[in-house]
């Protein structure tokens, strides 16, 4: 026993004290583990949302639809492992209230409890407080204060963003990024900017997939409420329920539908380019396309489903003055979603606007080399000249002709080869 001194010396193998050495005493313990956690909490500045921890977030979030909470339940799922074991980048990517910054909270009070550092700042505060340190009268130095982000075992960086951004702070920043980046420090950051917008140099850091891993934590409200994919039907089509074996079908068009199936399949895991499927209506390119979908989804990456002609009338309704988002915010996220999936192109009206807005958007990702799954009833010689030269270049482009006839009727051997005449299920006016 210490006998009130707080200290003990440990015992030798041959049961004596070592007078060399000293421990704390077994009464003092958990006396130096309250004052260590106040000091790492402290340390943490955290402050008020020391309160956001794994214990009382829903695993599930807050959105009520199934794809949003299987969304966010492999995000918490990745948020617990990486709070474990911090290595490398993680980066939570979603609107204002989807729970990024809870998640974010969550893994610096999970490492304070393993009596680990962890320091969470606002990328707001940050550059607050290092405007501040050049005061004269400022309690910490610049360097001070610099020095503590960039060499924080885990730093948790709440909002990046760099629109508005002076010079001086983006320079700053870039700065903090890449020091922790080329040291391997571990690191959280949080945004609601999409990661293209951010310049090449940090967007390429976001993007290292070796190091650094995105989590789409949800989705803005201007596409995600046209999402075609929130459709139970469509959430249902996977690779795993697509029969591609009809044995009512002549062998060559099982084996055309099978190749379909393995394009599509192997499209997924890394979206590279365009692929196009063309058939008839009930051949299958619709399954295949949401089946690309829901594999992203289940692996947490971004992607946009959507109905041409609704997106079209959802483009009209955003001149009204009830819209709740302007065209332009509209427009510009279809336009640079990472993987954009549009079904039933040619569907749409073929007014001169329809035809503009959907010549606008494919000359966009043809430029940019974004990738995009397309479905079509027509023919390549059908769509609007402008628009079918770009999806024919086969340096971007892979169009896939599905032969298989309607599997959801009984279809006469006669009439499978046969292609039912273009339809147009909406004429709408600007």
């Amino acid at each position: 026993m210490c006998k009130g001194a707080g200290f003990v010396h440990p015992l030798l193998d041959s049961g004596q004290p070592d007078f060399s050495r000293v421990e704390p005493c077994q009464c003092k313990r958990e006396e130096l583990q309250r004052e260590k956690f106040q000091y790492l909490q402290k340390y943490s500045n955290l402050g008020f949302l020391s309160r956001l921890t794994f214990d009382n977030l829903s695993p599930k979030g807050k959105r009520d639809d199934a794809i949003s909470q299987e969304r966010f339940a492999r995000v918490y799922q990745m948020a617990k492992v990486f709070a474990d074991n911090p290595k490398g980048w993680l980066v939570f990517f979603g609107p204002a209230g989807c729970g990024k910054t809870h998640l974010a909270c969550a893994i610096a009070n999970h490492r304070l409890n393993l009596g680990q550092p962890a320091f969470y700042i606002g990328v707001a505060d940050l550059l607050d407080h290092l405007r501040s340190a050049f005061s004269p009268t400022s309690d910490i130095t610049y360097d001070g204060l610099f020095e503590q982000v960039k060499n924080t075992p885990l730093l948790v960086l709440d909002d990046l963003s760099m629109e508005g951004a002076t010079l001086w702070a983006k320079e700053k920043l870039e700065q903090l990024l890449n020091h922790r980046f080329n040291a391997r420090l571990a690191t959280v950051i949080t945004t609601d900017v999409p990661l293209e917008k951010f310049d090449e140099r940090l967007g390429g850091r976001l993007r290292d997939s070796e190091f650094c891993q995105v989590c789409i934590v949800g989705q803005k409200s201007s596409l995600a409420c046209l999402d075609s994919l929130q459709l139970e039907l469509l959430r249902n089509m996977t690779f795993d329920n697509f029969d591609y074996k009809r044995l009512n079908l002549p062998l060559e068009q099982r084996q055309n539908l099978q190749q379909a199936f393995h394009l599509a399949r192997d499209f997924a895991p890394s979206p590279e380019g365009w692929l196009i499927f063309h058939g008839v209506n009930g051949c299958g390119k619709t399954h295949l396309a949401a089946a690309i979908a829901n594999y992203r989804l289940a692996q947490g990456k971004p992607v946009f489903f959507v109905v041409v002609p609704d997106l079209l009338d959802h483009l009209r309704s955003t001149f009204s003055p009830q819209s709740n988002i302007s065209y332009d915010e509209f427009f510009e996220g279809i336009k640079q979603c990472p993987l954009l999936i549009l079904d039933d192109f040619g569907e749409q009206s073929v007014t001169p606007w329809a035809q503009e807005k959907l010549y606008q958007l494919i000359n966009y990702r043809y430029n940019a080399r974004l990738p995009m799954v397309i479905t079509s009833c027509f023919s390549l010689d059908e769509i609007e000249p402008r628009i079918s030269s770009r999806m024919v270049d086969p340096r971007l482009s892979l169009v896939f002709n599905i032969i298989a006839p309607d599997y959801r009727g009984d279809v006469k051997p006669s009439q499978m080869a046969k292609r039912p005449e273009p339809r147009i299920t909406r004429r709408q006016r600007l």
